[in-house]
């Protein structure tokens, strides 16, 4: 099962871009108020990803409290081709691995972010546990106190966390080296292929990343799905756990956007009761 919200204001997304131009070969993005270490986030996770030598990654230039100077990509539009290289790229950034589920990039030992908002750091072993607590509720709870989730549609959502957390729907699946925000908007293509910018990266379930992208309708989604298992064959029911792998975004959508993410929230929550 897809769960797909199609073609969204891009304004109201997790990863909106907030790029001003600078030289002609660079983008500087800016952000005032940001909190300590936010950009310096951004590039760590852009070199761990950058290290796996799996998808392309946008060439940080050079970052600063405040500030980061991204390479210019040359944006083109994709081809049937390009995404199923890129599938085949990003199983082997998901397959250099992280230390734990939660674990942020190595070396960096600072916050995470996804968007604006904070991300939580675990060292877990335990997917369900990690996806549950640090993943789900702290966006749900938000969400609740925002009234993006209903008093009404909490019940169905707690009793798909509880799920979660029991460990049942935990896998032998390793830690992988997850973008963590990878909507379409933060895939962009020139034309060598796709190019990942602006990540949450840290270790987590590769079939995360997978629904992330099926959530707002990547182009040629099923060309890059299919050069991904070609690479590294999913496990049998991939396709039926993609709502369970939407409900952090949705959650955190939830929190910020209003009702109707907590309407497709609740609905993911329900398919991951159905698994």
């Amino acid at each position: 099962m897809f769960l797909s919200l199609g073609t969204v204001d891009s304004a109201r997304l997790i990863g909106v871009r907030e790029y001003v131009r600078g030289m002609s070969d660079t983008l500087v993005k800016t952000r005032a108020d940001a909190p300590p270490q936010f950009f310096e986030a951004e590039a760590a996770g852009l070199m761990w990803l950058a290290a796996a030598g799996g998808a392309r990654v946008v060439e940080v230039i050079d970052v600063r409290p405040g500030r980061i100077e991204l390479a210019r990509v040359d944006e083109t539009r994709p081809t049937p081709d390009a995404a199923r290289a890129f599938g085949a790229r990003l199983a082997a950034t998901h397959a250099a691995g992280a230390d734990a589920f939660g674990s942020p990039p190595a070396g960096w030992d600072g916050p995470l972010f996804i968007g604006r908002r904070p991300l939580a750091i675990a060292h877990e072993t335990s997917w369900g546990r990690f996806y549950a607590r640090d993943r789900v509720l702290p966006y749900l709870e938000i969400a609740v106190d925002v009234g993006g989730v209903s008093r009404g549609q909490l019940p169905v959502i707690r009793q798909a966390v509880e799920r979660i957390d029991s460990g049942e729907l935990d896998d032998d699946e390793p830690p992988a080296r997850l973008h963590g925000d990878l909507w379409n908007g933060n895939l962009l293509w020139d034309a060598a292929g796709g190019i990942l910018i602006d990540p949450a990266a840290h270790g987590g379930h590769r079939e995360t990343d997978l629904a992330m992208l099926a959530l707002f309708g990547a182009p040629y989604l099923d060309e890059i799905t299919e050069g991904y298992d070609a690479a590294a064959p999913l496990r049998a029911g991939w396709r039926d756990r993609i709502p369970l792998h939407q409900l952090h975004p949705l959650a955190v959508h939830a929190a910020s956007y209003g009702p109707s993410y907590g309407r497709a929230l609740t609905e993911a929550a329900e398919a991951t009761l159905a698994l």
